[in-house]
Parts: structure tokens; C-alpha cells; sequence
């Protein structure tokens, strides 16, 4: 296409919006009211699966060290258990450190059993690479010398990834209807605008005009008009997300857990919206025009 043909189309979308005012503003206001549905469902699904994968991460597997074992036998255990291919790091937490944890958790009650009388175990605290691999470095970790025990919470752990598994799916198939309504919705606002053209298309195709030349003023209408009604719901999400990010997110941090950092996530989620928005407007001008382009 021509450089020229291509200016003409640009300024034929421009001029076609502005005589159809309000059914533009029509077609915006719903890709506006559709795309903040989108928008907001896909951050708090995005946020969702990142604090699911921070309590992913946060499944640690205990190996508990045998009280016999001597200072070379707990090294060489430790040697072991980082050499396994799905363990990531591998951490000693004494048994005088358990202790003062169950003392700040639940008072100096606990504070008697000191020395020789601290009934706890020395124990490795082992981090995975991958978190659905903690069952079965806690398998392995139960034959190795040295080990009197071992827990990762097996009940506790298996109901979290299956309930994080569901969600991610849930989320995922939402996310979907939610687009494929988008699409709907902007395709039968912009079906209107060309109804109420119908004569104007009928006369482009008796001067002769090819149903491409007819085509692209409408593709590049559906367009604009899917940008423009992205850029509200963008600015709404920013302005919301922003405060409610510095609020919540230190009380979370606390716990070793966090939400998507504003930055980069606003301008990743922003140019997602911008480039939904401009898809699914131009194919809805797209689909919309098949009918009359049939003739």
C-alpha cells in the first residue's frame, strides 16, 4: 500500500470518528467499561499467581539430624543433601535457635528446657529449585545416615499446590471469557457505527471501490477506537494500584511475600490493555463489516 493511500485511510478514520461523535463515544465508553473489567481481573490474577509462587517458594523440606551425629557426620549430611539435583540451598538451624523461635512465639514457658534438657533436634533446612520437587527430596533425605526424621507438612503442602493449581486455572479460563466478551461487546458497539453507514458503503462499492480500500478506514476506526478506550482504565488501574501497592506490600514483605512491583508491572499491564484494546477493536470492525463486504 502506498504511503499516500495509507494517509488518506488515516485521515478517513479520523474524520469518520469525529462525524459519528456519539456513536464513537459509544463504542469507547463500552471498550472503556470492558477493558477496566479486563484490567483489574488480570492484576489481581497476576498478583494472586505471584503471591502463590512466593508461598510456592516458601515450602522448605526439615531434615532433622540424628543428636549422636558428630560435627563431620552433620557436614557430609550437608554435603549430600546439596548435591541432590532439585535442592537449591541448603541451611543449619541449631537447635538452641528452634528453641528461642518457640520462646518469641509462645512465651518463656519454653525457656526451661535449656542445654542438655532442649529436647529439639538440629536440623538442615532444605530449599527446592522447583517447589512441587520438596516430596521428593524429603523421600530421599529419609534414607540418607545420620537423618531421625524428616517434614515438609506433606498434607498441608499437597492441598496448597492443588488449590494454587485450580486457581491459576480458574483465573486462566476467566481471564479468557472476560477478553472473549470484550470482543463482543466492542464488536456489536462498532456493528452500530456501520449500520448507520450502510449507504455510505453501499456508494464506495458502486464508484468501485475495492473491499480493502472500504476495509481499512473501519480497521483503523476500531482501532483508535480500542486505544482510546484503553487509555481511561489504564490511568484508573495506575491511580489505584499505586496506593494500594505502598500500603499493603511492607505488611506482606514482613512474610516473605510481595506484591508486583509498580514498575515495571504498570507499563507491562498498561501496553497489554493498549494492545488488547486495538486488537479486538480492529477485529471487531473487521468482523462486523464481513456482512456487508459479502455483496
Amino acid at each position: 500500500m502506498k504511503a499516500r493511500t495509507m494517509k488518506r485511510h488515516l485521515l478517513d478514520s479520523f474524520k469518520s470518528m469525529k462525524r459519528n461523535g456519539w456513536m464513537t463515544l459509544a463504542a469507547v465508553s463500552a471498550v472503556t467499561v470492558t477493558l477496566l473489567l479486563v484490567g483489574i481481573f488480570l492484576t489481581l490474577l497476576l498478583n494472586m499467581n505471584k503471591l502463590a509462587t512466593d508461598v510456592e517458594k516458601d515450602v522448605r523440606v526439615n531434615v532433622y539430624i540424628e543428636k549422636v551425629a558428630t560435627e563431620d557426620q552433620k557436614k557430609a549430611l550437608k554435603k549430600v543433601l546439596e548435591q541432590m539435583d532439585e535442592v537449591d540451598h541448603v541451611e543449619l538451624k541449631t537447635r538452641d535457635e528452634e528453641l528461642d523461635d518457640l520462646v518469641g512465639s509462645y512465651g518463656s514457658n519454653f525457656s526451661m528446657f535449656q542445654g542438655d534438657d532442649n529436647p529439639l533436634y538440629d536440623k538442615y533446612v532444605v530449599s527446592a529449585k522447583e517447589p512441587t520437587d520438596t516430596a521428593k527430596i524429603a523421600k530421599e533425605a529419609e534414607d540418607l545416615e545420620n537423618v531421625t526424621d524428616v517434614s515438609y507438612g506433606k498434607l498441608t503442602v499437597d492441598k496448597l499446590f492443588k488449590t494454587l493449581n485450580t486457581v491459576r486455572n480458574i483465573g486462566l479460563v476467566i481471564t479468557i471469557a472476560l477478553l472473549l466478551l470484550a470482543m463482543f461487546l466492542i464488536s456489536n458497539t462498532i456493528r452500530i457505527t456501520i449500520l448507520s453507514r450502510s449507504t455510505e458503503i453501499e456508494i464506495m462499492k458502486l464508484v468501485g471501490a475495492t473491499n480493502g480500500f472500504i476495509r481499512w478506514p473501519f480497521l483503523l476506526e476500531g482501532a483508535w477506537i480500542g486505544m482510546f478506550g484503553a487509555l481511561i482504565p489504564i490511568a484508573i488501574l495506575t491511580g489505584v494500584y499505586l496506593p494500594i501497592y505502598s500500603k499493603f506490600n511492607s505488611a506482606l514483605t514482613t512474610a516473605s511475600f510481595s506484591l508486583l512491583s509498580p514498575s515495571p508491572f504498570l507499563y507491562q499491564i498498561g501496553g497489554v490493555m493498549l494492545a488488547i484494546g486495538m486488537i479486538i477493536g480492529a477485529l471487531g470492525s473487521i468482523l462486523s463489516m464481513r456482512r456487508f463486504l459479502k455483496n
